[in-house]
């Protein structure tokens, strides 16, 4: 199924009045480190602290009377959970987040928080989607995927639209657009928008290593699995392997992906948080710290990098500060 620029440009009507049009932020800082001008799309100030909330409500507007009526089911380690608790209490119906057992406590409650039932499940030896769909078997409920369906990857696509028309009233064209790489939802929605607004853009994504299924599918050409004892500090992109919607869309989009280590993130974290001032979860930061590291080249480009998220465990953004990873 492919996803179009109508299709995202629908998505941002649904949104209006409902999402947050995070803005378009420039660093003097920023630009003199990474030798280019580089503007920053915070979706850290989304409500519910992540994009995922776009898709979400993208999604789950479009339910009819008698599926909202059953409720949702979904699947998260905490952002599309948070996206789609948010989303279910604003349309007024019920939702059920499958969540794994160390999912970072702040994403739990905040969960919570929005109404959202709970149920946990072991991310090693459970199958997530499997339990997710014995519930809405069980319920009549409706699965809503964290990446893999159409209506979430067009609501996380208005992130693209943004960002191109926000540069536009700045007066530039971007050379190249950074995104974090999970299940691909994003990366798919956002180059979907980009290339369909401005076709010689760059869209590169950055990924946990060990979790860097996409960039070792482009190597490869075909859908790539993570190593199961791979593990990463980036909770919100630990995914097995690149969707079966999103895979097809990003081998065709993307202009290359890499990988970054904890040690990496855990950096541009701080570098975040002390220079740029803005807080972000690890997996929300990688494609700060593929150009903090020149894994991905700025110098003399006009580029933007999304910052997909900050709901970030406190306990763990203590000990990153600290340089204690």
């Amino acid at each position: 199924m492919t996803i179009t620029l109508a299709d995202i440009q629908a998505a941002a009507g649904r949104l209006k009045g409902q999402a947050v049009e995070t803005p378009l932020i420039e660093s003097p800082a920023l630009n003199a480190r990474l030798g280019g001008r580089v503007f920053l799309k915070p979706e850290t100030l989304q409500r519910a602290g992540a994009f995922k909330f776009r898709g979400a409500y993208n999604r789950l507007s479009q339910l009819t009377d008698e599926e909202k009526t059953r409720g949702v089911v979904a699947f998260s380690s905490g952002n599309h959970a948070q996206g789609v608790a948010l989303a279910a209490k604003l349309l007024g119906l019920p939702a059920l987040i499958v969540m794994p057992t160390d999912a970072p406590s702040v994403k739990v409650e905040a969960t919570k928080g929005f109404g959202a039932e709970i149920r946990f499940y072991d991310r090693f030896t459970e199958d997530r989607v499997a339990i997710a769909d014995q519930i809405a078997a069980e319920r009549g409920c409706t699965v809503v995927p964290s990446y893999d369906d159409p209506h979430i990857i067009a609501g996380q696509g208005t992130l693209g639209i943004e960002l191109v028309e926000q540069a536009r009233a700045q007066g530039v064209e971007l050379d190249r657009v950074l995104s974090p790489v999970g299940g691909g939802g994003l990366i798919a929605g956002t180059s979907t928008a980009v290339k369909g607004l401005s076709p010689s853009t760059e869209v590169w994504g950055a990924e946990p290593a060990g979790f860097d299924e996409t960039r070792r599918s482009l190597e490869s050409g075909q859908r790539e699995t993570i190593d199961k004892d791979a593990r990463s500090i980036c909770d919100a992109l630990l995914t097995p392997i690149p969707g079966d919607l999103t895979w097809p869309i990003n081998s065709r989009t993307l202009s290359g992906v890499v990988a970054v280590t904890d040690a990496e993130v855990a950096e541009a974290m701080r570098y975040a948080f002390s220079v740029l001032k803005l807080v972000v979860e690890p997996g929300g930061c990688v494609a700060l710290t593929a150009a903090l590291t020149g894994k991905i080249d700025l110098k003399g480009k006009t580029a933007a990098i999304v910052l997909s998220g900050g709901n970030v465990d406190p306990g763990l953004f203590a000990r990153i500060l600290q340089g204690e990873l």
